[in-house]
């Protein structure tokens, strides 16, 4: 991969595509400033050549233009505490002002865009919107793997406009720790595969059963896995439509030697409430009224054990409702799993989204190997399809 390390950015304006789609509170704070902390050796190699840095991100889901909640002026000063560098800020992305700010910006100095997505044509990738944002920049930097698979203005579209091109040293990283899994893992290779629902993550499950030993299941999408072993789920969410594709994976699976570890126990509720009453239950017999919101002690012994034995680790999706603590022991469990692991040897990637947040929540952020901050983008990537935001620089 072609990235800035290749280039001396001296006199140069670098308009870098960043993903600082941070969580803000109520008054706007930001609760959460992973996503900008990863960015800063990019920005930081830039401003140190004697470069300046003209950052775009999107913020939110804006539905219909400006909505001050999504401002990305509520970044500002948090930027400017981690870059030490001065921020000018243009409260639009492709005005005159703001692009005539760029033109003149100074070197070792920063100028944040307005939120992209204020516009509509950043998402349709509209090549004019795209040739106004070029306007900002002498080399288009890409450091955003969370967009890399969307085939947006900035994402993709604007790299046509440039001549200098490449990819920031985030998006390199995470592109080579993704590649480390798919072409050569230490094995036994495991995967963990939670969330809601079986219809977010068939492709990734197909494509994993080519590459791993053993796939751990958990979360929602564990229900519809096991109706479609016969047994009963209660309340429990699955997706009648996919039990058999379910079926079908397991199958598949037991052909080409993929062990699957389903749930043997869960924690099940009488509500969707942290308050409601609470049980143990087997995983094929939740009775009617009840519903599986987390795996059991069992099932986290013996996930437990299988990643101990791992050498190499994908995480994506967690147990169960971790969001509530009544039902967060399951997650916790397989976190604590993957860092002892991690410890003893082990190479782990954290798949960004929910796994992330349960890693930080449960303070093991620093005891696994990655934590990726693309959740779709690298779900894409396992599934085996080409990401419009690395083939724009790659082609």
């Amino acid at each position: 991969m072609k990235t800035i390390d290749s280039y001396n950015f001296a006199g140069k304006r670098a308009l870098i595509r960043v993903d600082f789609n941070v969580p803000l509170d109520a008054d706007r704070a930001i609760t959460d400033d992973s996503r900008m902390t990863a960015a800063l050796p990019t920005i930081s190699k830039i401003l140190a050549d004697g470069g300046s840095v003209v950052l775009m991100s999107h913020l939110g889901r804006p539905k219909t233009g400006p909505e001050e909640k999504y401002s990305l002026q509520h970044l500002v000063p948090h930027l400017e505490k981690l870059t030490n560098a001065t921020v000018t800020f243009s409260d639009d992305c492709i005005s005159d002002d703001a692009v005539s700010a760029s033109q003149y910006l100074a070197a070792g100095s920063i100028h944040l865009l307005e939120n992209l997505r204020f516009y509509k044509e950043e998402t349709a990738g509209d090549v004019d919107f795209a040739k106004k944002l070029a306007a900002h920049g002498d080399i288009y930097v890409n450091d955003a793997f969370g967009t890399a698979h969307r085939a947006h203005a900035s994402t993709a579209i604007v790299a046509a406009s440039f001549a200098d091109k490449c990819f920031g040293l985030l998006m390199a990283k995470e592109v080579a720790n993704a590649q480390k899994l798919m072409s050569a893992p230490d094995r036994p290779f495991t995967s963990i595969v939670g969330g809601a629902k079986v219809s977010d993550k068939i492709l990734i499950i197909e494509n994993l059963l080519n590459i791993v030993d053993h796939i751990i299941i958990g979360g929602g999408m564990a229900y519809t896995f096991s109706v479609a072993k016969g047994g009963s789920i209660g309340d429990s969410l699955f997706e009648a439509d996919r039990v058999d594709k379910c079926a079908e994976i397991l199958a598949k699976a037991a052909e080409k030697g993929v062990q699957i570890h389903l749930p043997t126990d869960n924690v099940i509720a009488d509500a969707f409430s942290n308050e409601a009453s609470q049980k143990l239950c087997d995983s094929s017999a939740i009775p009617n009224g009840w519903m599986g919101l987390d795996i059991g002690d069992d099932s986290s012994k013996a996930f437990a054990e299988v990643l101990h034995n791992s050498k190499t680790i994908l995480w994506n999706g967690p147990m169960g409702v971790f969001e509530m603590t009544s039902y967060e022991a399951g997650t916790r469990a397989v976190a604590e799993a993957v860092a002892t692991a991690t410890r003893s040897g082990a190479f782990s990637l954290i798949g960004g989204g929910d796994s992330s947040a349960a890693v930080k929540k449960f303070g093991y952020t620093d005891d696994v190997s990655y934590v990726s901050t693309g959740g779709g983008a690298l779900l894409e990537f396992f599934e085996g399809k080409e990401l419009p935001g690395i083939a724009a620089i790659e082609g």
